[in-house]
């Protein structure tokens, strides 16, 4: 209803600011021979005085039996017209629709974490004991090959004795088993070589890192003693990282696998790092409605640290050759989305129109605008609740244009039928209102709060004074007839 209104007063202040600043209406300049004759208007619809939301394409009557008000269409358009004095007061200022690349920018916050491709997990593959550990503590920096604990482990040593016994007897067959047989179960092969060479058996079997990286995790100690099942340390190369971020619900069919992301972190402002969309998951978290991405990005100086937060850019690929306006300029309100365009000579009007992707500052306009026209981008107004842009655009009238019927208190009398305290509301049975144009009817009207209504009975004669606010008349005063 609060839309129709605003429309409704749009129309109306547009009929009253057709009037010339000097207070002509329509008179031919001093230079003409002739006063040309006025241009009939057209109404566009009939609306009831009120309620705005009972809307008719011809005249009748309105549930209240009221005549249906017309709301016209004028040659510049609907709107209204306001002084320069007034538009530089409320620092207007505009922008015109331009068409261009719009690009589906998503605009998220993501966490670092390992690559797991890059990690590589530390098991044993019998039981045995952490006999001496070279890795102390997580985060210790190891490379391919360093030595990181012995273990010692019967059925390791009983594998050795196995292969120096068929190394002893020079059947192939059974060295190869045995050979095979000590990869199994975990001796490195430069163990198995130097058995090969001295036949002699070593008690504690090292273990070696099989990549560069830092000790993620350490889960054991010297002389612990660990079972297959239990993982002994894990290793991470940070030269390539994961960050995963959460991208909303509206946006899922913008991130595709392949799409460039960049990544910002707060603790080095002005650095960027470059990546991809390795992964996108297949559903959406059921508590924040939120799509997981996974994100690649190479890390050769390691700057980017696992449990970091960083600010995440994915781009989604561009809209070409489509209508775009500041994103400022658009007022969200309710059901529909809408614009403020400026005509030209300090008029404007409310404009329908459909909103399509934002990227960053920028929002796409499927319909409702064309291509060089100018829409408003700053005053107080586009910020306001529907409500107040409708007394914002009553604001904005020249001196001597508003109308005055807005501030008028306007008088009536009738009888009182029933009267809800609780909510501050009176039903009267009022004589026709010539100001308003209203024959005499049953109504409800909202009474001010600081007004008491506990001396008001049915079947009282009263008088009362009615003013116009954003949701109808108000009784603003009433007494009963002596």
């Amino acid at each position: 209803m609060n839309r129709l209104l605003t429309i409704a007063f749009i129309s109306s202040a547009l009929a009253l600011s057709a009037c010339t600043q000097d207070g002509s209406s329509g008179m031919a300049s001093d230079s003409d021979d002739s006063v040309s004759a006025p241009k009939e208007k057209k109404a566009k619809y009939w609306v009831a005085p009120m309620d705005a939301s009972y809307r008719r394409d011809k005249p009748g009557k309105s549930p209240m039996g009221m005549d249906l008000v017309p709301v016209y269409e004028d040659d510049s358009g609907s709107g209204v017209k306001i002084s320069p004095v007034v538009e530089n007061n409320m620092g207007v200022r505009t922008k015109a629709v331009t068409k261009g690349f719009l690009w589906r920018r998503i605009d998220t916050v993501g966490y670092v974490d390992f690559d797991e491709n890059k990690i590589s997990h530390v098991h044993l593959r019998t039981k045995g004991w952490i006999e001496k550990l070279y890795v102390k503590s997580e985060g210790e920096r190891v490379k391919k090959g360093q030595l990181l604990f012995k273990v010692y482990s019967p059925e390791l040593v009983n594998v050795q004795e196995e292969y120096v016994q068929a190394l002893g007897t020079g059947n192939r067959r059974l060295i190869s088993a045995s050979r095979e047989r000590m990869l199994a179960i975990g001796v490195p092969v430069s163990l198995m070589a130097t058995l090969k060479k001295t036949r002699k058996v070593s008690q504690y079997v090292p273990v070696y890192a099989r990549q560069n990286g830092i000790v993620a995790k350490l889960n054991v100690r010297e002389g612990m003693f660990v079972m297959p099942s239990r993982e002994v340390m894990s290793l991470a190369d940070l030269k390539s990282i994961w960050i995963l971020a959460e991208v909303f619900e509206s946006q899922a069919d913008w991130v595709k696998v392949g799409k460039s992301a960049e990544v910002r972190l707060s603790y080095l402002p002005g650095r960027s790092w470059e990546g991809k969309v390795e992964y996108v998951y297949p559903s959406l978290d059921s508590k924040t409605r939120t799509l997981k991405v996974r994100l690649r990005f190479d890390n050769p100086d390691e700057a980017l640290k696992p449990n970091m937060f960083a600010d995440v850019v994915i781009y989604g690929g561009a809209s070409r050759n489509t209508l775009i306006i500041p994103r400022e300029a658009l007022i969200r309100a309710g059901d529909e989305d809408r614009v403020i365009v400026s005509l030209g000579n300090g008029r404007f009007e409310a404009r329908k129109v459909v909103a399509g992707i934002e990227s960053g500052e920028l929002i796409e306009i499927l319909s409702g605008l064309r291509e060089g026209e100018v829409v408003v981008t700053s005053g107080q107004f586009l910020l306001d609740s529907e409500a107040s842009l409708k007394a914002s655009m009553v604001r904005m009238s020249a001196p001597g244009s508003q109308d005055r019927k807005i501030a008028e208190m306007i008088h009536g009398q009738g009888s009182v039928l029933s009267v809800i305290a609780g909510e501050h509301k009176i039903k009267l049975s009022h004589e026709p209102i010539k100001k308003l144009g209203w024959p005499a009817m049953e109504m409800f009207f909202k009474v001010k709060k600081s007004i008491a209504l506990e001396g008001i009975s049915p079947q009282d004669k009263v008088t009362f004074m009615l003013k116009e606010d954003k949701d109808g008349y108000i009784i603003t005063s009433i007494e009963k007839v002596k």
